[in-house]
């Protein structure tokens, strides 16, 4: 059985810090530098309001931020595990987001890509149940949509960030 170790976690830790790692959220670090800098575009549904809300809890909100994120949420779904007698059982639910970031003082393009994940929902219950995970799952969704898309800033915001 292998027991830790603080010495070879102490290496380890030491072997990141020789390679250039540097924690996103560090002062300095690219997470640091994007905390309050964006301003997302409004909401105009409830996947949205999710989406948006994620964001500023995870990036903050600042009405005089420098930088506009603009988005747009697409979703698909798929039925899964369909029966003999034709039920479907299971949906999988497919998200995608376009976002460009904008300088707002100038209206250029810094940065501009696209995220996209998945999250299914069973329908074995009852019709309250069942309509209960399509909106979770939806839910769930934008926010694995929202922390990728935040990911993916945080990793090019050396890039465009000042």
């Amino acid at each position: 059985m292998w027991l830790y170790n603080r010495r070879l976690a102490l290496l380890g830790l030491g072997a990141l810090a020789a390679c250039g790692f540097e924690p996103a959220f560090a002062p300095g670090g690219s997470g640091d530098q994007l905390r309050g800098q964006l301003l997302v575009s409004a909401p105009k549904d409830r996947q949205d309001f999710d989406f948006v809300a994620r964001l500023e809890d995870r990036l903050g909100r600042n009405g005089a931020a420098p930088y506009g994120l603009n988005y747009d949420i697409s979703t698909s779904i798929d039925g899964l595990a369909i029966t003999p007698d034709q039920t479907t059982q299971r949906f999988n639910l497919e998200g995608r987001v376009d976002f460009q970031v904008i300088e707002n003082a100038s209206g250029a393009v810094l940065t501009s890509g696209r995220v996209n994940s998945f999250t299914s929902y069973s329908t074995t219950g009852t019709t309250v149940a069942t309509r209960a995970a399509e909106r979770d799952a939806y839910a769930r969704l934008v926010v694995i949509l929202a922390d990728q898309l935040i990911t993916r800033l945080i990793v090019t915001g050396d890039r465009w960030l000042p």
